[in-house]
């Protein structure tokens, strides 16, 4: 304990591990589909068993202000290049909105090219075909479903969930049990023949996303609380995913790798089940008193849980980080924590978190981000749109939204964030749509920037 303490206090001073034998972590990153920050125990929802998400929120260094986008594709194009999703052609789940652009530089790339072994196991969501699948991408082993959800059109001929045929290296491959259950059993197999080496296990769950399947056992104890449909089966889908998280880490400890293994937990979007549809419902449900849901400008579209947790790298305190953060920071931040060599790619959008994650927050204090939720065929300026801006108190955050809607702009109370548009814009952009700070020049993306990048076929 005195070793770990005085690790820790060395990387507070100095911002990194003093490691003269650095090993590189093994990395984890789980993210689910459509489970919003408040569909978690230990975020304040007195209903949704979570037991082993809550036990590592308790260990974790948890990102209370982390930002997606409010649908599923764009989210994940963001999170594997550190770009604003539109750049990188992706601003929709369909009609070929969601197909990744080849030029860029993904976050297994950057792993493979420093001698990661890359896997990736659930949803994929960026393109089935030649050249935009995963393992054209760099993943090296690769088990997903097609599509953006199991039994969608692009997914495997009667695929409901159970007993599926996924796609599996380079052919599609029966396999028996619920989905959840087959990815993250295959991700262990993946860590167990590449333990003697770094590896980057990516698991993006196509659960708790719809349609609602899961076993009785899962569902049925939230249907006797009173919890409506579709929630009880969204609950019970959660509560599989909590199930294999502990068995994830049951493993890892049998493998001697929990210590230098990176976890990081997180979701693609808000909530897409979590709040009632009934009135009258005994259980309303909890969005964590956020207003919006899964496709959302607002923060209950696209504030999620971000849990970073690693032991041997000090990250391991149970402690909140409230710096305003997306998931275009994951990639330089996992290259800073990592100590990984970034091959030459786009430039990013996002900024290393690393300083944060071990309490500095000092350099983010000015930051802007944007987010916007287009789900058309061709993106529309000012389109479901806003702007996150910490240069104001926590929770005083200011929004712009599109344009018809500034009329009519007004305090929500609810999350305690003002609307104020006029000044939002005057301070972000310059004439000629410049950022007008030097965090806002690498967060916010203008649209005269995205636009020539826009893919249109």
């Amino acid at each position: 304990m005195r070793n770990r303490c005085l690790f820790a206090a060395c990387v507070c001073l100095f911002g990194s591990p003093l490691l003269a034998d650095f090993q590189r972590p093994n990395v984890i990153l789980i993210m689910t589909d459509d489970q919003g920050y408040g569909d978690i125990a230990a975020h304040g929802n007195k209903m949704i068993q979570t037991p082993n998400i809550d036990k590592l929120w308790s260990q974790s260094v948890r990102l209370t202000d982390y930002h997606v986008d409010p649908t599923c594709s764009p989210t994940r194009s963001a999170l594997m290049t550190g770009r604003y999703s539109t750049r990188t052609g992706v601003w929709h789940t369909i009609m070929g909105r969601s197909l990744m652009a080849t030029t860029e530089l993904t976050l297994a790339e950057v792993f493979a090219a420093n001698g990661y072994a890359t896997g990736i196991f659930g949803k994929w969501h960026l393109g089935d075909n030649y050249p935009c699948r995963p393992q054209d991408q760099g993943f090296q082993h690769v088990v997903i479903h097609g599509g953006g959800g199991v039994g969608q059109t692009p997914d495997f001929w009667g695929n409901d969930y159970f007993d599926d045929t996924y796609f599996k290296i380079d052919r599609w491959h029966p396999f028996k049990g619920y989905c959840t259950d087959v990815w993250f059993d295959e991700a262990l197999k993946f860590i167990e023949t590449n333990k003697d080496k770094p590896f980057f296990a990516y698991i993006p769950t196509n659960a708790p996303h719809g349609p609602y399947r899961v076993a009785d056992k899962y569902a049925e104890p939230y249907r006797k609380k009173g919890v409506p449909a579709p929630m009880a089966n969204f609950y019970g889908m959660i509560t599989n995913i909590d199930e294999n998280l502990a068995k994830l880490r049951r493993k890892l400890d049998d493998l001697g790798l929990s210590d230098n293994t990176l976890l990081i937990f997180t979701t693609d979007n808000g909530t897409a089940a979590g709040v009632a549809k009934q009135k009258k419902a005994q259980w309303a449900g909890f969005n964590a008193g956020m207003r919006g849901q899964k496709g959302s400008e607002y923060d209950g579209g696209h504030r999620v849980p971000c849990f970073f947790y690693w032991p041997k790298g000090g990250l391991d305190q149970g402690k909140d980080v409230d710096v305003l953060a997306a998931h275009i920071d994951m990639l330089p931040t996992l290259v800073d924590l990592c100590q990984l060599k970034k091959p030459d790619g786009p430039p990013i959008d996002g900024v290393s978190l690393k300083a944060a994650l071990y309490g500095q927050k000092h350099h983010l204090e000015n930051r802007t981000l944007f987010v916007h939720s287009q789900r058309i065929q061709h993106p529309e300026k000012w389109r479901k749109c806003a702007v996150n801006d910490q240069t104001l108190a926590l929770h005083q955050r200011q929004r712009a939204l599109r344009h018809e809607e500034r009329p009519r702009a007004k305090v929500e109370m609810s999350q305690h964030n003002t609307l104020i548009l006029s000044s939002v814009s005057r301070r972000i952009m310059k004439p000629g749509g410049k950022a007008s700070n030097q965090h806002s020049s690498n967060a916010f993306a203008s649209r005269s920037e995205m636009m020539p990048r826009i893919r249109h076929g």
